[in-house]
């Protein structure tokens, strides 16, 4: 709880010292659009933290958004299949590439680094070959399912609710119960902080971080397929490029220890807005976009910094106050 208190500070500070510096910044346009990029890195967000929780890494999450991004649009366009008929077909797709990262993790005790790595590529790999490194788009034929990702709830005045924003917190409360309310989530805690212990306790954990990567990979689809419908453009050689890296540091920046075992939905979602929140004051302050990675990698580089800084004083006075007892 004291990491999401950091990140909510930092939010507070980017958010007013923006505020004060350019005034268009309280706009309801630039809010909204705010609101829905946070919503849709969030998604991706929240699926990265569960598998950064059992102790893994997952670096395909980019190449999963553009596979997506191109299936999509070919299925439903290219080839006239129905909505229903190519979810289905979507999430099948994604629950077999999260099982079978699992499997090579837990069976074949690969390095989740490698494994997701060679995802990187072969999904990458796929969604250029499948489309023929032709841009790919759902045109004017499904303006209706386009709202998902561009549509907004009316508020008050020009302000409307993006849907994403929505179906991030729907969803970020339906990942916090799981994770800290039922004993797969606890199982999941667990195994991450201690994954012999967890063992020996009776959890299965090859299947519990299977379980982790499926997630992981599911979201990471649906959050690829709001993408696609956000942009309407998917061109996939750079389609989500480097969105992993975005997914990874905002559960990073929200508690998410890489060490794993640690890790709060709440704080991911406030970790993604910082990102957000940062990369719009970048913009609408006129710093030159060249410096985006720079300043928030440097700001995510001081606040992981700072909490571990933080959390060994905080070890070293516990035990001083063990010792003196």
């Amino acid at each position: 709880m004291k990491k999401v208190f950091g990140i909510l500070g930092v939010f507070v500070a980017v958010f007013v010292l923006t505020a004060i510096l350019e005034p268009n910044f309280l706009t309801a346009y630039n809010l909204q659009n705010t609101l829905r990029w946070t919503g849709l890195f969030g998604i991706i967000s929240i699926g990265a933290a569960f598998v950064i929780i059992t102790g893994g890494i997952d670096l395909s999450t980019g190449s999963v958004i553009a596979l997506v991004g191109v299936l999509v649009p070919m299925l439903l366009v290219d080839v006239g299949m129905p909505l229903v008929l190519v979810l289905l077909i979507l999430f099948g797709v994604l629950l077999v590439m999260g099982v079978f990262h699992g499997v090579l993790v837990t069976k074949l005790n690969l390095q989740p680094f490698v494994v997701t790595l060679c995802g990187l590529l072969v999904y990458r790999g796929l969604a250029r070959w499948l489309a023929g490194d032709q841009t790919q788009g759902f045109g004017s034929a499904f303006d209706g399912l386009r709202q998902l990702a561009i549509g907004r709830i009316p508020i008050a005045g020009d302000f409307g609710l993006p849907i994403p924003f929505v179906i991030l917190i729907v969803l970020a409360f339906l990942s916090a119960g799981f994770l800290h309310n039922t004993v797969w989530g606890r199982y999941l805690l667990a195994l991450g902080y201690n994954e012999e212990a967890a063992r020996f306790s009776g959890i299965n954990t090859s299947r519990m971080i299977t379980v982790a990567y499926v997630i992981g990979v599911m979201t990471a689809g649906f959050g690829g397929l709001l993408f696609s419908l956000d942009v309407n453009s998917i061109q996939p050689a750079v389609h989500g490029n480097f969105y992993e890296l975005y997914a990874i540091a905002a559960a990073v920046l929200g508690g998410c220890s890489l060490r794993g075992g640690e890790g709060s939905i709440f704080g991911v979602v406030i970790g993604a807005t910082v990102l957000r929140l940062l990369y719009n004051a970048i913009n609408i302050l006129g710093i030159p976009t060249q410096l985006e990675f720079a300043i928030i990698g440097t700001v995510i580089l001081v606040g992981v910094s700072t909490d571990e800084i933080v959390r060994r004083l905080a070890a070293r006075h516990e035990l001083k106050t063990t010792r003196g007892t």
